[in-house]
């Protein structure tokens, strides 16, 4: 107990910069004299700790301490800070308290400038109940299972050591490894349903991984050239990098995609309705083509 009343009356001091016996005795529920052993411990260890008698005065420490001892550079700290402020604005658990902690000891108060927000518009919270499940089960190196939905409509069990949750184009993905294919896979998180975490645990280490080696991403990569029209641009701009997008005279686009191939995207181009031609490959603009046919004679 004695220890974690220094250290707070570390972090409080750090914070106000000047306080009273009675403060800290009020706070921590202990006499002044224990208050002042307190302080006689704190000296004798080094920390440059004193008090100032009369009116105004209290116990304070000098002026830039722990950053002055703190083997930490400026921006080593920021980056420190933005770390964390980037995770607790995911809403992680038990990160507030020590982003606040190490915010007062580097003296950098303004810990508000991200939010993230991980559920779709009219959604529940569910996917951030399941980013921290899956947070804590890969800190804690616990295995998970789930139901998965693959691009090609098949529903599977999965059990998986979960090692690193992964953000690339606008989606989550966990990568680890699957006990049932005996390999290291990567699922999309928003296709895992009844995701639960068991107590059994891994000791298997985080391999260097490569998008191309898993099951769901080493079909076939396809170059597709789109024609979208003018008024699509707002997807456009949000979907694609801006080097694989063409203005076209009459306002259009030419737009240039590269994708495993797979239902997903079909899925994608079709989603633009009208809006879009595809003008290469030839077979992917027949699978399109029939696609649109296929779907035309549920509403004839």
């Amino acid at each position: 107990m004695q220890i974690n009343r220094l250290l707070e009356i570390i972090y409080i001091l750090l914070d106000k910069k000047i306080v009273t016996a009675k403060e800290l005795s009020e706070h921590f529920e202990v006499s002044k004299r224990t208050i002042y052993r307190d302080i006689d411990t704190l000296s004798a260890a080094g920390i440059p700790i004193y008090t100032n008698k009369g009116k105004g005065g209290g116990i304070s420490l000098l002026d830039n301490f722990v950053i002055n001892k703190s083997m930490l550079s400026e921006k080593e700290q920021i980056d420190i800070l933005s770390s964390l402020q980037g995770f607790n604005a995911l809403n992680a658990v038990d990160v507030e308290p020590v982003l606040k902690k190490l915010s007062t000891m580097f003296h950098k108060k303004n810990t508000n400038w991200i939010e993230v927000d991980l559920t779709q518009w009219g959604s529940n919270s569910d996917n951030i109940d399941k980013f921290n499940l899956l947070k804590t089960a890969i800190l804690n190196r616990n295995i998970v299972s789930f139901n998965y939905f693959s691009s090609y409509g098949k529903i599977t069990e999965r059990t998986i050591e979960p090692m690193k949750l992964l953000f690339k184009g606008q989606s989550w993905y966990v990568y680890g490894f699957c006990k049932d294919k005996g390999d290291f896979r990567i699922f999309k998180v928003t296709r895992m349903k009844n995701l639960s975490c068991s107590n059994e645990t891994f000791i298997r280490e985080v391999p260097k991984y490569s998008w191309s080696t898993t099951e769901d991403y080493n079909n076939k990569m396809i170059k597709v050239i789109l024609k979208i029209e003018e008024r699509m641009a707002y997807r456009i701009y949000d979907e694609f990098d801006e080097k694989d997008i063409l203005k076209n005279l009459d306002g259009s686009f030419t737009v240039t995609m590269t994708f495993p191939e797979d239902e997903w995207v079909y899925g994608y181009v079709l989603s633009y309705g009208n809006y879009a031609e595809v003008l290469e490959p030839k077979y992917i603009r027949e699978i399109i083509k029939r696609k649109f046919e296929e779907g035309l004679k549920k509403y004839l």
